[in-house]
C-alpha cells in the first residue's frame, strides 16, 4: 500500500482520462490520495471527486500565489471548508518568492492565518515554498514564521522537499514531516543526498500530479501511481526492501492525516 499525499487529481490535464489514473494508481497500490487545493474553486473541485471516488482526501487552503487577489470572502470559505470531515488538512499554503515579490507582506499575512487555522481546526499544514535557485530567504522566513506561531499542537508537511539539509533539521524541529516526490529521482538535484539523512520515520511521499514527474517520466505529465517510483528510489538509495519504506511512509501518512 501506498499514499500519495499531494496530487491536484483535478487539474484539467488529468481530467480527459481520470478514470484511468485513478485504476492506475491502484494497480500500483495506492490505495489513497491527498488533494491539496490552491484556491475556492479547487476546494469544490477536491470535494466534489472525494464524494465521487473511495481514497480521495481533500485539503482546505489558499496557494500563495493565489493570495495576491485574495478576498475576505475567499478566505471565510476556506475557514468554513475546514469544519468539514472530508477535508483533512490546511494546504497547501506556504510562500513562493520565486514568481513575484511585490506581496510578501501578504503572503506572509495569510500564512500566518492559515497556520492559526490549522491549529484551531486541529489539521495538519502542507507547505508550499519556492525560491530562485540559491537564494534561500523563502526559507528563511518560513521557518521565522513557524517559529513565531509554534506550539505542541503544531505538524504537517513541508511538500516537495529538495533542501537546503538545514530546512530539513528545521522543519522536523518544528514538528513536520518531509515529503519527496519526483525531485527525488532527478539526477544531480541533490535531493537523494538530503533524503539519506533523513530518518524514515519523518518522511511522506508525493507526485504533486500533474507536475514534477519522476524519472522516467521526466517532462511528462504526472499522475498518482508515479509514487511507487519514489517509493522504489527511496528504498535504492537507504538500501531497505521496498516493502518496508512502503510500509513505513503509508503509516506516515495516515497517522499524519488520520486517514
Amino acid at each position: 500500500m501506498l499514499v500519495d499525499t499531494h496530487a491536484h487529481v483535478y487539474h484539467r490535464r488529468l481530467a480527459p482520462d481520470l478514470e484511468a489514473v485513478i485504476a492506475r494508481a491502484h494497480a500500483a497500490g495506492v490505495t489513497k490520495v491527498l488533494l491539496p487545493a490552491i484556491d475556492v474553486p479547487s476546494i469544490h473541485q477536491a470535494l466534489d471527486l472525494c464524494d465521487m471516488h473511495e481514497g480521495l482526501y481533500a485539503m482546505a487552503a489558499l496557494h500563495p500565489t493565489e493570495t495576491k487577489d485574495a478576498t475576505d470572502k475567499d478566505w471565510r470559505a476556506v475557514v468554513d471548508f475546514c469544519a468539514d470531515p472530508r477535508v483533512v488538512a490546511v494546504g497547501e499554503t506556504g510562500l513562493d518568492y520565486y514568481w513575484d515579490r511585490s506581496f510578501d507582506v501578504t503572503q506572509q499575512d495569510f500564512l500566518r492565518r492559515h497556520v492559526r487555522l490549522a491549529l484551531e481546526a486541529d489539521l495538519p499544514l502542507v507547505l508550499h515554498l519556492r525560491d530562485k535557485p540559491k537564494r534561500d530567504e523563502v526559507h528563511r522566513d518560513l521557518v521565522r514564521i513557524l517559529t513565531e506561531e509554534r506550539t505542541d499542537a503544531m505538524r504537517g508537511v513541508f511538500h516537495c522537499f529538495t533542501g537546503p539539509a538545514w530546512v530539513a533539521e528545521a522543519a522536523m524541529e518544528l514538528g513536520f514531516s518531509l515529503g519527496l516526490g519526483g525531485a527525488l529521482t532527478f539526477k544531480n538535484a541533490g535531493v537523494d543526498t538530503i533524503a539519506l539523512s533523513l530518518p524514515l520515520e519523518r518522511i511522506v511521499l508525493e507526485t504533486d500530479a500533474p507536475f514534477m514527474a519522476p524519472t522516467p517520466h521526466r517532462g511528462r505529465r504526472n499522475e498518482p501511481a508515479y509514487v511507487r517510483l519514489v517509493a522504489e528510489k527511496l528504498a535504492a538509495l537507504k538500501a531497505l526492501p521496498l516493502g518496508e519504506v512502503m510500509r513505513a511512509t503509508t503509516a506516515n501518512a495516515e497517522a499524519l492525516f488520520r486517514v
